[in-house]
Formats: structure tokens, C-alpha cells, sequence
């Protein structure tokens, strides 16, 4: 214990350089420079269970978050909180609210943010994703929810999907204030941005798209600009995969689209995939202590992601739940009623104790 305490602080006086200069956000920790919509704008009908309200926080980066937070109308006065986040690519008025607002029907307290430069959420240049970055924005929402008066700091849970289902277990990797973790229809950015989908690149493709990627760094400042990847294509071709189509019928019609979203629109910066390739999200998901739920559609593209991260978890409090024909954004809304709430509300409850 002493030899862990002293690893510590030597650490810190690494990063830090003193013991005496502390960095505070609590004078401001009220004020916002963002602009938040105010009127209910999102892809799903507002519930008369819950109460709603728009918060902020800043990250251990100083990014200033946009949330929507949703609250029960018959919650306790220390409730266990939950941070839900994703799909990679869409904003908290899309998947990540009806996640958020459905477990706070269900009694907890929940928040559905916009990662860092992206959305409602602060940070420049705008479009950047970051698995370092990102994965602090989970941690940066448990700094929020743990000070709130009425959460308990010791039931604290997250929600990441898609992309950023990999980005929670990360988190809890690293964060031991999360108690409990759920990913659902998870991608892996690292692998699949790495390796392409099903590891189908080699050492020479990985190599050519670096080239790519920091011709592209040159061109954009060069221009003064980032140029943008793009979002889910306009026009899907007949023999498209049908992962594609699914996208296609979420983002770019009624049923999912938004106005924010990068996936209805512009997309990414083309650069971000640069810092995925250098950094494996799940280095260390073997050592995750706290209860992992892994909830996946069987029939998903996407679903060896799920199955593989699993099988670097370890310990009795693990599970992996399959849906049976669903298929990956089957698990982004109500539309195929399988996304199982009951499994996770009983999840939550058990191990947030």
C-alpha cells in the first residue's frame, strides 16, 4: 500500500511538476458558454414520468459537455445515476436520450451527453473524435453526476453504444467510481478503424492510410480547414451491405435524423481516424472489476465486436445477452421493441447496490 502511494505521488509531481498549484472549475462550474436548445427536439416522444432540463460540465480537458439530463418524478432523494452516450457519430437527441429517458422511467437518475466537439458540447475544431478525449467525456459525466445531491456517488453506472461502447468499457477501466457498465450493439473504434471491418487489413493497407491521413493533416492546414469525411451516404446502391441500408433508414430519414447529428450530415473530421490507429481501446478490459453487461443482435455486423470483448472480461459479474435476428441499429430505438430494458434495469439494480 505504501509503495502504490508513493507510485502515486510521484506520478503527479511528473504531471504537475508541484504539489501546491491545484487547478479549480468549481467558481464556474454554473456558467456555460454554449449554446443549448431549450425545446424538445428530439428523434422520440417526451415522457410525463421523468422531468427534464439541459446541464453542463467540463472535462479534465476543460471541453464544456452538453447534457440532457432526465430525472424521475418519483425519484428518491439519493438515487443511482446513469451516463449514457452514442452511437459514434450521433448526438444526445438521438439513441443516447431514449436510452437516458427510459432508465430514468425505470427510477434512476440519467444523463445523455454529446462527447466533446461534437453536438451541443464545446470544443474545437469541431467534428474530432478521440479515444483518449472521449473516454474522459465518460469520466468527466461520473465527476458530475457524484456531486449532484440527489445521486448516491456510489451507484454510478454508464451506457455507451456503438462506438462508444468501446469508449465505456475504456472508461471503466480506468474509472473504479463506475460501478456497472453496459455496451450495447458495441463497436470497437480502435479495431475497426485499424483493422477494417472483419480485421480484413494488413500491416501494408494500415500503412498506406497513414499516408493518406497525414496528406490529408498537410492539405488541411494548408487550407486553414478540416475537411470532413462525410456522413451516411444520400444514396444507398442496390448491392450496398445491408449494415449500410440499416444506416441509411436510421439517419437519413424521420426515423432517426437530426439537424446535429454527423452521421445524418457532414460527418467527421478525415483525420480523426489517425489517433485510433496508435491507441487499442481494450488494452485493459481484462482488469475491469465492476459489473459488465454486453447486449448485442445476434444477426449484426457488428457483433464479433461484443463477443471478442467479452472474452477479454473477466470475473462471475459478466454477462453477454445476444437478441436474437436483431441486427445493429435494431438496438438504436424503439422501432423493433428489442432493445431489452427490463435486462438492464435489472442489471443496474443489482449492482448498483
Amino acid at each position: 500500500m505504501r509503495k502504490t502511494i508513493i507510485m502515486a505521488a510521484l506520478i503527479g509531481l511528473m504531471l504537475t511538476g508541484s504539489t501546491t498549484n491545484v487547478y479549480s472549475q468549481q467558481n464556474n462550474k454554473n456558467m456555460t458558454n454554449l449554446e443549448l436548445t431549450q425545446e424538445w427536439d428530439k428523434t422520440f416522444p417526451k415522457s410525463d414520468k421523468v422531468d427534464h432540463k439541459k446541464v453542463t460540465f467540463r472535462n479534465r480537458y476543460g471541453i464544456e459537455l452538453a447534457a440532457d439530463m432526465y430525472t424521475p418524478k418519483n425519484g428518491s432523494q439519493r438515487m443511482a445515476a446513469i451516463a449514457v452516450c452514442g452511437p459514434f457519430g450521433a448526438v444526445k437527441e438521438q439513441s443516447s436520450g431514449l436510452y437516458a429517458q427510459h432508465m430514468a422511467e425505470r427510477g434512476f437518475l440519467t444523463i445523455a451527453f454529446d462527447p466533446s466537439f461534437t453536438g451541443e458540447s464545446g470544443g474545437t475544431p469541431r467534428y474530432v473524435a478521440s479515444p483518449d478525449i472521449n473516454t474522459e467525456d465518460f469520466c468527466a459525466a461520473v465527476d458530475f453526476l457524484s456531486v449532484q445531491d440527489n445521486v448516491d456517488p456510489e451507484r454510478i453506472g454508464i451506457i455507451g453504444i456503438c462506438g462508444w461502447g468501446g469508449m465505456a468499457i475504456n472508461a471503466a477501466a480506468i474509472d473504479t467510481r463506475i460501478k456497472a457498465t453496459v455496451t450495447s450493439t458495441m463497436y470497437d473504434m480502435s479495431r475497426v478503424i485499424a483493422n477494417g471491418y472483419f480485421d480484413s487489413m494488413d500491416e501494408d493497407a494500415r500503412y498506406e492510410m497513414r499516408k493518406q491521413l497525414n496528406a490529408q493533416r498537410t492539405e488541411d492546414y494548408r487550407n486553414g480547414e478540416y475537411a470532413l469525411a462525410g456522413g451516411v451516404i444520400d444514396e444507398v446502391p442496390e448491392d450496398a451491405p445491408f449494415f449500410v441500408k440499416d444506416y441509411f433508414d436510421y439517419y437519413k430519414t424521420s426515423r432517426g435524423y437530426h439537424k446535429r447529428s454527423l452521421n445524418s450530415n457532414g460527418g467527421w473530421n478525415k483525420t480523426s481516424a489517425l489517433s485510433f490507429l496508435n491507441m487499442p481501446l481494450l488494452s485493459y478490459a481484462g482488469e475491469i472489476r465492476s459489473a459488465v453487461l454486453v447486449i448485442h443482435g445476434d444477426k449484426a455486423h457488428s457483433c464479433y465486436f461484443s463477443k471478442d470483448a467479452f472474452a477479454k472480461l473477466k470475473g462471475n459479474n459478466k454477462e453477454l445477452m445476444l437478441i436474437p435476428n436483431a441486427v445493429h441499429t435494431d438496438l438504436y430505438d424503439d422501432q423493433a421493441g428489442v432493445i431489452p430494458y427490463d435486462k438492464m434495469e435489472e442489471f443496474f439494480k443489482k449492482n448498483l447496490l
